[in-house]
């Protein structure tokens, strides 16, 4: 079953990014695989069985998505309302006080997940007629923060990236060997680039939409239209 590999494959990648350590100016790292453990299983058992045709893979967890509740792209609303997914959430090993992890309760809303799961609610209808042929996942599992502002992986320096990326490059390939996808989507520049270093030698293809952030202007000006044009071009959406 191929729910049961890829939960498998979470629970080794969180063991293995937990033993990690990293220095300033990261002050503060979340592993929501770790406290959020039971939302993520429950996306991965719900949503993850059979082949899919294309995955779509962001970079890591934002503040008030994935990191607070342990879904990919996990804005509130969409992931408890269109998934369908609630429950409790645990706390991180440390917590940031300038980023508390209040689970469901978070009242912000991570508008790159707003985005992403809009356009597949408005396209598709019903998660099980999206996650029939596609499926979501973060290529890297941590969140990291310097004080009160979100660090990205690409931020991180090279002695201390080089394992997370060999971690999250195993993790990947597991994940596209036990889904078998035609197509690997990586939602921004570096999802893609990483998505090619990993799986580059397996039989996948390789896209890429506009990340939805709200810190992109061209995401500002019509993530939903821009998204569904180069799905389009792909030929991967009609």
């Amino acid at each position: 079953m191929t729910a049961n590999a890829l939960i498998t494959a979470a629970r080794q990648l969180s063991t293995a990014v937990d033993a990690m350590r990293f220095g300033p100016p990261v002050s503060h790292v979340y592993n929501p695989l770790d406290y959020a453990w039971n939302i993520h299983e429950a996306y991965l058992r719900r949503y993850g069985e059979g082949r899919k045709r294309a995955i779509f893979l962001g970079m890591n967890p934002g503040p008030f998505g994935m990191a607070q509740i342990g879904v990919p792209f996990g804005e509130i609303a969409s992931a408890r309302d269109w998934l369908g997914l609630e429950g409790p959430v645990g706390q991180p090993a440390v917590t940031n006080p300038k980023r508390p992890v209040e689970g469901f309760a978070c009242k912000r809303s991570e508008v790159s997940g707003q985005r992403l799961w809009g356009l597949f609610r408005a396209r598709f209808g019903t998660p099980e007629a999206f996650f029939a042929d596609h499926f979501v996942v973060n290529y890297c599992p941590l969140a990291f923060f310097e004080e009160g502002r979100n660090l990205t992986p690409d931020k991180l320096p090279g002695t201390e990236a080089r394992p997370l990326l060999a971690a999250c490059d195993a993790h990947l390939r597991t994940v596209v060997e036990a889904l078998q996808p035609e197509w690997l989507i990586g939602i921004g520049n570096w999802a893609e680039k990483r998505a090619a270093e990993a799986v580059g030698d397996m039989d996948v293809r390789f896209g890429r939409v506009l990340h939805p952030s709200p810190a992109s202007p061209a995401a500002n000006r019509g993530w939903a239209e821009a998204a569904t044009r180069q799905l389009t071009d792909l030929g991967i959406w009609k």
